[in-house]
């Protein structure tokens, strides 16, 4: 029985404007055999879970520079829950201070990479903790 990718929500909620590190790590993410959706820029957290939804997505990866993760985030994962959509895995990385990462954590985000991760490493924590999507 063959299962289908992982399929992964690479998003940039806000008015952020810089997108390489996002397009380096949804690149990194496809070449180790997920499925990629870019969102593309300035995009409310209610279309990143409305895409995440509509495409079946198993995760959401947000980068997020601008400072406004910890809104960010938790308006996120409200949203899934609101719509019956927690078991879609929420992960994240960019200009994230290290004291937030635990509130990040403890509010459902289920890891956090900062600046200096290596796309092998976060290619590898979603092989590891995303649910297979044929399980």
């Amino acid at each position: 029985m063959s299962s289908r990718p992982k399929r992964i929500v690479v998003a940039k909620p806000g008015l952020d404007g810089h997108d390489r590190g996002a397009k380096v790590v949804a690149r990194a993410l496809r070449d180790a055999g997920n499925e990629i959706i870019y969102t593309g820029l300035h995009q409310t957290p209610e279309q990143i879970v409305q895409t995440a939804i509509q495409e079946d997505a198993d995760a959401i990866g947000v980068s997020v520079l601008s400072g406004a993760h910890m809104t960010l985030f938790r308006k996120i994962l409200d949203l899934l829950a609101e719509r019956d959509a927690s078991d879609i895995v929420v992960f994240g990385g960019g200009i994230i201070p290290a004291e937030d990462i635990g509130p990040l954590q403890e509010a459902g985000v289920a890891t956090v990479f900062t600046p200096g991760a290596t796309t092998t490493e976060i290619a590898a924590w979603v092989d590891e903790h995303v649910p297979d999507a044929s399980a």
